[in-house]
Protein backbone atom coordinates (compact mmCIF):
# COMPACT_ATOMS: atom_id res chain seq x y z
CA UNK A 1 0.00 0.00 0.00
CA UNK A 2 1.36 3.48 -0.99
CA UNK A 3 -0.64 6.47 0.50
CA UNK A 4 0.07 10.16 1.97
CA UNK A 5 -1.90 12.51 4.00
CA UNK A 6 -1.23 16.33 3.47
CA UNK A 7 -1.62 16.94 7.53
CA UNK A 8 -0.55 20.65 6.83
CA UNK A 9 1.88 22.87 6.04
CA UNK A 10 4.82 20.71 5.81
CA UNK A 11 3.59 17.92 7.68
CA UNK A 12 3.04 15.14 5.79
CA UNK A 13 2.12 11.05 6.81
CA UNK A 14 3.42 8.44 4.19
CA UNK A 15 2.37 5.12 4.49
CA UNK A 16 4.40 3.18 2.34
CA UNK A 17 4.94 -0.59 2.13
CA UNK A 18 4.16 -0.99 6.07
CA UNK A 19 6.11 1.68 6.95
CA UNK A 20 4.45 5.26 8.07
CA UNK A 21 6.83 8.23 8.05
CA UNK A 22 5.90 11.86 9.25
CA UNK A 23 7.64 15.00 8.12
CA UNK A 24 8.42 18.51 9.50
CA UNK A 25 5.52 17.44 12.19
CA UNK A 26 3.76 21.06 13.27
CA UNK A 27 0.69 20.00 14.92
CA UNK A 28 0.11 22.72 17.50
CA UNK A 29 -3.47 24.43 16.56
CA UNK A 30 -1.36 27.83 17.61
CA UNK A 31 2.75 28.80 17.25
CA UNK A 32 3.69 31.97 17.91
CA UNK A 33 1.91 34.15 15.94
CA UNK A 34 0.41 32.00 13.79
CA UNK A 35 -2.83 30.16 13.97
CA UNK A 36 -4.11 26.92 12.12
CA UNK A 37 -6.66 28.40 10.18
CA UNK A 38 -8.04 24.17 9.89
CA UNK A 39 -8.15 22.07 12.68
CA UNK A 40 -6.11 18.64 12.83
CA UNK A 41 -8.18 15.99 12.53
CA UNK A 42 -7.52 12.80 14.68
CA UNK A 43 -4.09 11.54 13.78
CA UNK A 44 -3.09 7.60 14.07
CA UNK A 45 0.73 8.08 15.17
CA UNK A 46 0.69 5.50 17.73
CA UNK A 47 2.66 2.92 15.29
CA UNK A 48 4.81 6.07 13.31
CA UNK A 49 7.94 4.55 12.82
CA UNK A 50 10.33 7.75 12.03
CA UNK A 51 9.92 11.03 11.45
CA UNK A 52 11.86 13.45 8.54
CA UNK A 53 12.60 16.93 9.52
CA UNK A 54 14.14 19.06 6.71
CA UNK A 55 15.70 21.85 8.79
CA UNK A 56 15.80 23.68 11.67
CA UNK A 57 13.35 26.69 11.08
CA UNK A 58 10.33 26.83 13.93
CA UNK A 59 7.81 25.74 11.41
CA UNK A 60 9.52 22.75 10.47
CA UNK A 61 11.36 21.60 13.90
CA UNK A 62 8.51 22.23 16.56
CA UNK A 63 9.98 20.62 19.45
CA UNK A 64 6.25 20.96 21.44
CA UNK A 65 4.78 19.00 18.28
CA UNK A 66 7.49 16.12 18.60
CA UNK A 67 6.33 15.82 22.13
CA UNK A 68 3.25 14.68 20.72
CA UNK A 69 4.84 11.65 19.19
CA UNK A 70 5.47 8.29 20.99
CA UNK A 71 9.28 8.01 22.27
CA UNK A 72 9.82 5.27 20.18
CA UNK A 73 10.00 7.12 17.25
CA UNK A 74 13.36 7.70 15.17
CA UNK A 75 13.58 10.79 14.02
CA UNK A 76 16.04 11.81 11.11
CA UNK A 77 17.05 15.58 10.93
CA UNK A 78 20.10 17.01 9.27
CA UNK A 79 23.40 16.69 10.59
CA UNK A 80 24.01 19.73 13.48
CA UNK A 81 20.56 19.54 14.32
CA UNK A 82 20.34 16.26 16.79
CA UNK A 83 20.93 18.12 20.29
CA UNK A 84 17.57 19.84 19.36
CA UNK A 85 15.76 16.81 19.54
CA UNK A 86 15.32 15.70 23.21
CA UNK A 87 14.09 12.11 24.25
CA UNK A 88 14.19 10.51 20.81
CA UNK A 89 16.88 8.44 19.09
CA UNK A 90 17.99 11.25 16.87
CA UNK A 91 19.54 10.19 13.74
CA UNK A 92 21.73 12.96 11.47
CA UNK A 93 22.66 12.94 8.38
CA UNK A 94 23.99 14.71 5.37
CA UNK A 95 23.43 15.08 1.58
CA UNK A 96 23.20 11.58 0.08
CA UNK A 97 22.93 10.01 3.10
CA UNK A 98 21.11 7.04 3.24
CA UNK A 99 19.05 5.01 6.20
CA UNK A 100 16.91 1.78 5.93
CA UNK A 101 13.15 2.31 7.94
CA UNK A 102 11.90 -1.29 7.29
CA UNK A 103 11.87 -1.86 3.54
CA UNK A 104 11.92 1.43 2.77
CA UNK A 105 14.88 3.77 2.24
CA UNK A 106 15.19 7.08 2.85
CA UNK A 107 18.34 9.23 1.20
CA UNK A 108 18.80 13.08 2.12
CA UNK A 109 19.08 15.24 -0.43
CA UNK A 110 19.69 18.57 -1.12
CA UNK A 111 17.84 21.82 -0.43
CA UNK A 112 18.38 24.93 -1.26
CA UNK A 113 17.31 27.20 1.53
CA UNK A 114 18.85 28.17 4.50
CA UNK A 115 18.95 26.13 7.25
CA UNK A 116 19.57 28.15 9.99
CA UNK A 117 18.55 31.81 11.18
CA UNK A 118 19.42 33.64 14.18
CA UNK A 119 18.92 33.07 16.92
CA UNK A 120 19.06 29.58 15.72
CA UNK A 121 22.27 27.96 14.50
CA UNK A 122 23.79 24.97 13.27
CA UNK A 123 22.11 22.27 10.92
CA UNK A 124 21.76 22.68 7.02
CA UNK A 125 18.41 22.67 4.66
CA UNK A 126 17.60 18.74 3.23
CA UNK A 127 15.23 17.03 0.96
CA UNK A 128 14.27 13.21 1.34
CA UNK A 129 13.64 10.85 -1.03
CA UNK A 130 11.28 7.52 -0.02
CA UNK A 131 12.43 4.81 -1.76
CA UNK A 132 10.18 1.47 -2.02
CA UNK A 133 7.46 0.34 -4.22
CA UNK A 134 6.53 3.86 -4.73
CA UNK A 135 8.99 6.54 -5.39
CA UNK A 136 8.77 9.70 -3.31
CA UNK A 137 9.92 13.24 -2.93
CA UNK A 138 9.35 15.24 0.04
CA UNK A 139 11.44 18.88 -1.53
CA UNK A 140 10.87 20.15 2.44
CA UNK A 141 11.77 24.22 2.07
CA UNK A 142 14.05 24.54 -1.32
CA UNK A 143 14.30 26.84 -3.60
CA UNK A 144 14.98 26.18 -7.43
CA UNK A 145 18.74 24.25 -8.14
CA UNK A 146 20.35 22.92 -11.08
CA UNK A 147 20.45 19.51 -9.80
CA UNK A 148 17.07 19.39 -9.66
CA UNK A 149 16.58 17.74 -12.83
CA UNK A 150 16.17 13.72 -12.46
CA UNK A 151 17.20 13.92 -8.76
CA UNK A 152 14.84 11.32 -8.13
CA UNK A 153 14.79 8.44 -11.13
CA UNK A 154 11.54 7.02 -11.99
CA UNK A 155 9.57 9.54 -9.53
CA UNK A 156 5.77 8.47 -8.54
CA UNK A 157 5.17 11.85 -6.59
CA UNK A 158 6.83 14.85 -5.95
CA UNK A 159 5.60 16.99 -2.93
CA UNK A 160 6.88 20.38 -3.59
CA UNK A 161 6.33 23.84 -1.04
CA UNK A 162 4.76 26.85 -2.85
CA UNK A 163 4.35 28.93 -0.42
CA UNK A 164 4.76 29.99 3.04
CA UNK A 165 2.79 30.30 6.17
CA UNK A 166 1.29 34.12 6.17
CA UNK A 167 0.00 36.62 3.08
CA UNK A 168 4.39 36.49 1.77
CA UNK A 169 6.54 33.81 1.09
CA UNK A 170 8.65 35.14 3.99
CA UNK A 171 12.71 35.71 4.27
CA UNK A 172 14.75 33.14 2.29
CA UNK A 173 14.68 31.04 -0.34
CA UNK A 174 11.20 29.46 -0.96
CA UNK A 175 9.42 28.12 -4.25
CA UNK A 176 6.24 30.82 -5.23
CA UNK A 177 3.69 29.27 -7.62
CA UNK A 178 5.18 29.86 -10.62
CA UNK A 179 8.57 28.42 -9.47
CA UNK A 180 7.15 25.56 -8.09
CA UNK A 181 5.27 24.49 -11.51
CA UNK A 182 9.50 24.79 -13.17
CA UNK A 183 10.45 22.48 -10.11
CA UNK A 184 8.03 19.97 -11.01
CA UNK A 185 8.94 20.00 -14.69
CA UNK A 186 12.45 19.55 -13.85
CA UNK A 187 11.73 16.39 -11.58
CA UNK A 188 9.31 14.94 -13.86
CA UNK A 189 6.91 13.09 -11.16
CA UNK A 190 3.97 11.44 -12.14
CA UNK A 191 1.88 13.00 -9.94
CA UNK A 192 2.47 16.67 -8.10
CA UNK A 193 1.30 17.43 -4.53
CA UNK A 194 1.74 20.79 -3.59
CA UNK A 195 2.67 21.61 0.44
CA UNK A 196 3.10 24.42 3.00
CA UNK A 197 0.19 26.15 2.07
CA UNK A 198 -2.96 26.82 3.01
CA UNK A 199 -2.62 26.08 6.99
CA UNK A 200 -1.74 28.95 9.04
CA UNK A 201 -2.76 32.96 9.02
CA UNK A 202 -1.19 34.97 11.44
CA UNK A 203 -3.40 36.04 13.79
CA UNK A 204 -5.04 39.31 12.75
CA UNK A 205 -6.08 37.51 9.23
CA UNK A 206 -9.13 35.39 8.60
CA UNK A 207 -9.52 32.15 7.64
CA UNK A 208 -11.10 33.08 4.66
CA UNK A 209 -7.37 34.85 3.52
CA UNK A 210 -7.09 34.39 -0.06
CA UNK A 211 -3.55 33.60 0.44
CA UNK A 212 -4.72 30.74 2.08
CA UNK A 213 -6.49 29.26 -1.40
CA UNK A 214 -4.87 31.47 -3.77
CA UNK A 215 -1.29 29.90 -3.89
CA UNK A 216 -2.80 26.47 -4.96
CA UNK A 217 -4.69 27.37 -7.60
CA UNK A 218 -2.11 29.48 -9.17
CA UNK A 219 0.26 26.54 -8.93
CA UNK A 220 -2.20 24.36 -11.02
CA UNK A 221 -2.40 27.21 -13.95
CA UNK A 222 1.32 27.46 -14.08
CA UNK A 223 1.93 23.14 -13.89
CA UNK A 224 -0.43 22.39 -16.67
CA UNK A 225 1.47 24.95 -19.09
CA UNK A 226 5.11 24.37 -18.28
CA UNK A 227 4.55 20.28 -17.33
CA UNK A 228 0.99 19.19 -18.84
CA UNK A 229 2.04 15.46 -18.88
CA UNK A 230 2.16 15.76 -14.70
CA UNK A 231 -0.97 15.08 -12.46
CA UNK A 232 -0.82 17.74 -10.05
CA UNK A 233 -3.51 16.84 -7.41
CA UNK A 234 -4.61 19.20 -4.87
CA UNK A 235 -4.81 18.30 -0.76
CA UNK A 236 -6.54 20.21 1.83
CA UNK A 237 -5.29 19.81 4.56
CA UNK A 238 -6.32 16.31 5.93
CA UNK A 239 -7.20 15.13 2.86
CA UNK A 240 -5.46 11.59 1.65
CA UNK A 241 -3.94 10.37 -1.39
CA UNK A 242 -3.99 6.99 -2.88
CA UNK A 243 -1.04 6.00 -5.27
Amino acid sequence: MARVQYVGHATILVDLDGVRLLTDPLLRSRVAHIRRAVPVDELELDDLDAVLISHGHYDHLDTASLRLLPRSVTVVAPRGLGARIQGFDAVEVDENDEIAVGPVRVRATHAEHEGARPPRTGGTALGYSILGSKRIFFAGDTDLFDDMSGLVDDLDLALIPIWGWGATLGRGKHLDPERAAEAVRRLRPRIAVPIHWGTYRPLHRSALAPFLSEPAEAFVQAAAKVAPEVDVRVLHPGEWLSL
